[in-house]
Order: structure tokens, then C-alpha cells, then sequence
């Protein structure tokens, strides 16, 4: 038995410092409001799909075979596995995702690209946006959005700031060597190869069509990008030019046009684009303060489509009412909050990068998706964290709220690059 001491003992004596760090204490304030928010999401959803599951209006698109539990157990065994996952990679030091980024990038591509080829890809309500392999069916831009923090992360962390340094030297003789020199000299070289990346999976992703998907990789690009110091000009600019392309698209692309004045005036075409949205506000307004009670909900009985997906939120609005609401969005803000706290203390510029970019991803999805769901910002088909039907969705979340807990075992070690 003394032996037996010693040698665990000096096993724990030969750990690597970095194996000691990663060893550190959980942030259990952050743990507690991802478990939390899933249980809760778990019950909300439970309530919102009991009657889809029960009389299966569409079963050419989800046969529930009118088991009110289906979304439910579906859901509910993904969220084991993905708490499961969570806490794994909550042990794993986070620096070993560096080599991670651009392996799973080139995954993710490839995965967006078998998507798009016909036989691999499924469709649903117009779009093909989910990969079959085997009996397993899940949605790749799930990964790549995650894929492209992580990527993003590992490069930018690496980054020297080149102010009050010598210019690089080109070839002038040759028109590559001047136009790099014209663009290293404002910054652009060294966006350039993100920005190719991000081209690459938008055109993928367009091709699907996947405006939302399309809207989360650049929120989490530009929230690591711009926390990494790349120059706010080039955010001004790219914002512009954005908003000019979007204003382009909506004014001369009648089907966008058709939903800015759905958005704007829902009652105008009840029979079809507006009825989505009439219903969700129906169901939000209808809860009044303190809200029908849990599982009391009247549109939830195939009034309200998609009840179980995008517009979870509107059902437990109906239920909870505003101040089950305005819980709901204590407790997301709390996640928020704390996750940009454990981003100032992390240990290096890698894991500040990675708690940034998963954070502004999960923010922009509660912001995105409540807002669609009460009419303040036109449909954009974004999930709710932890609550909306998908299992890959939740996995790739719970995922990435493990990465978070990993960075925040190291919170306690000195800085470093």
C-alpha cells in the first residue's frame, strides 16, 4: 500500500505543467447556467412539441408516429451526450484545439460540399441543408461555424502587431509584388486568407440556401477577428459594403421584398408568408404577465408552425408569460456575461479568442431568434440555445460551452501569448 502512495505520488509529480493548469478548478457559476438552461430547454420544448408529436401532421416530413414524447426523447438523448461531451472536453486542455482549426475547417468544407451533392443531401421546406451518413442525419454548418472561432482563434492568437515595424519588402517589378505591397500596407494581406475561407463556406452555404447559418459564421469571424485587433477601418468598410449588398438584395430580389413587407405588415397575406409570424405574436401577446402555465399553451395545438424549432420561445412566452420571459433572458445574459468574464481572465490570447467567439455566437443566436419570434427583426430561421429542436445544434453547443469551462480551468495561471 506505501508503494502504492509513492508511486501515485510521483505520477502526479510528473505531470507536465500544462497538464497541471488544465487540472484547475471548473467555473462552476458558468456550469450551472448551461445545465440549468437545458433543463429548462428541455421542459419548454417537451411542452411545445407534445401536440405535433401526438398528432403528426406531416409525417412526409417528421413522422412522430403520435408519440407526443418523440421530440422529447430525441432531444432529450442528445442532450445526455452532449452534457457528457461537455464535461470531457472541459478536461481537455484547450490548447490542443490549435492543431484542431484547421483540420475541422477542411472537415467542415468538405462535409458543406457532400451536402450539395444530390443523393447525400436531405431537403426539407426548400432548402438542403443535412447530410445522411448511415443512419445518422445532422447539419455540417453547425461544425463549421464552430470550426471557423476555433481556426480563427488559432491563427489570430499567433499574431504579432506590426506597428512600428519596417514595411515588408515585394517584388515592384512585377504587378503581384506591387499589389501585395499596396495591400500590406493597409492591412489587407493579412486578411486576405480569412477572408477566402469565409467566401468559400458563404458560397457553400448559399448554395443550400442558409441565410442564418450564413449570419452565425460571420458574427463568430468578426467577433474574433475584432478582439484580436485587426484594424476597425476594415469594419467600417466591410459593414458598408455589407449593408450596400443587403440593401441591394432586398430592393431587387422580389422574394426578399415579399418578406420585408410580410415582416413589416403580417396580416397583409395571412393565408401564407405572414401566418408564421401573426401566430408567434398571438402567442406572445396572449401570455399576458404571468402567462397561461406550463403546458396550457392553445397555439401549440398546430395553430403556430414550427413550434417545436424556431419559435420555442413564442410557446413559452403563451406559458410563462413576460415575466417567465424576462427570466429566460436573465439567465442567457447571465451565460453572456459570464462567459465575457472568463474571456478577460484566460490565461492567454488563444483562450480569450475562443470564449469571445462561442459567446458571441450563443448572444447573437438568443438576440436573433427572440427577435424574430415578437416581429422586431424580420424571419431569419436562427435556433434557440439549448431549447429549439436539433440535435446537432444542441451537441455543437454543449460542445462549445465545454470549450469555455476548459479556458476557465486555467484562469489562475499567469498570462502568456
Amino acid at each position: 500500500m506505501a508503494l502504492f502512495r509513492r508511486k501515485r505520488r510521483k505520477a502526479k509529480r510528473d505531470l507536465t505543467v500544462e497538464e497541471q493548469l488544465a487540472r484547475g478548478p471548473i467555473d462552476l457559476p458558468f456550469l450551472a447556467l448551461v445545465l440549468l438552461l437545458t433543463t429548462i430547454g428541455l421542459i419548454a420544448l417537451l411542452s411545445a412539441s407534445f401536440a405535433y408529436g401526438m398528432y403528426n401532421p406531416y409525417p412526409n416530413i417528421q413522422d412522430t408516429g403520435g408519440d407526443p414524447y418523440y421530440f422529447f426523447k430525441h432531444q432529450g438523448g442528445y442532450a445526455i451526450l452532449g452534457v457528457v461531451a461537455m464535461l470531457v472536453i472541459s478536461k481537455v486542455d484547450y490548447q490542443r484545439l490549435r492543431w484542431m482549426g484547421a483540420v475541422g475547417l477542411f472537415v467542415s468544407i468538405v462535409l458543406l460540399i457532400l451536402v450539395l451533392i444530390p443523393g447525400l443531401g436531405v431537403s426539407a421546406n426548400g432548402a438542403t441543408r443535412w447530410l445522411k451518413i448511415g443512419g445518422v442525419t445532422f447539419q455540417p454548418s453547425e461544425l463549421a461555424k464552430a470550426m471557423v472561432v476555433i481556426a480563427f482563434a488559432s491563427k489570430l492568437s499567433q499574431r504579432k502587431d506590426r506597428k512600428g515595424l519596417p514595411p515588408r519588402k515585394f517584388n515592384r517589378r512585377t504587378r503581384w509584388g506591387r499589389f501585395c505591397e499596396w495591400a500590406d500596407k493597409f492591412g489587407l494581406l493579412e486578411l486576405m486568407p480569412y477572408g477566402i475561407i469565409l467566401l468559400i463556406i458563404l458560397a457553400l452555404l448559399a448554395k443550400e440556401p442558409h441565410m442564418s447559418g450564413m449570419i452565425l459564421v460571420c458574427v463568430g469571424a468578426a467577433s474574433v477577428l475584432f478582439v484580436s485587433g485587426i484594424s476597425l477601418g476594415w469594419f467600417a468598410a466591410l459593414g458598408a459594403i455589407g449593408a450596400g449588398g443587403l440593401w441591394l438584395i432586398i430592393t431587387k430580389t422580389e422574394y426578399m421584398t415579399k418578406r420585408i413587407e410580410l415582416w413589416l405588415d403580417p396580416m397583409s397575406d395571412l393565408q401564407n408568408g405572414g401566418y408564421q409570424l401573426y401566430q408567434s405574436q398571438v402567442a406572445v401577446g396572449s401570455g399576458g404577465l404571468l402567462g397561461k402555465g406550463l403546458g396550457n399553451s392553445t397555439q401549440k395545438y398546430l395553430y403556430l408552425p414550427e413550434m417545436q424549432n424556431d419559435f420555442v420561445f413564442s410557446i413559452w412566452c403563451e406559458e410563462m408569460g413576460l415575466i417567465g420571459a424576462v427570466l429566460l433572458i436573465i439567465l442567457f445574459a447571465l451565460l453572456i456575461i459570464r462567459g465575457f468574464w472568463l474571456a478577460l481572465h484566460a490565461r492567454d490570447r488563444f483562450g480569450t479568442l475562443l470564449i469571445v467567439g462561442f459567446s458571441s455566437l450563443t448572444a447573437a443566436q438568443v438576440a436573433f431568434n427572440m427577435g424574430v419570434v415578437t416581429g422586431a427583426i424580420p424571419t431569419t430561421g436562427i435556433s434557440l440555445p439549448f431549447f429549439s429542436y436539433g440535435g446537432t445544434a444542441l451537441l455543437v453547443n454543449l460542445a462549445e460551452m465545454g470549450v469555455i469551462l476548459s479556458v476557465s480551468r486555467q484562469i489562475t495561471a499567469p498570462k502568456s501569448q
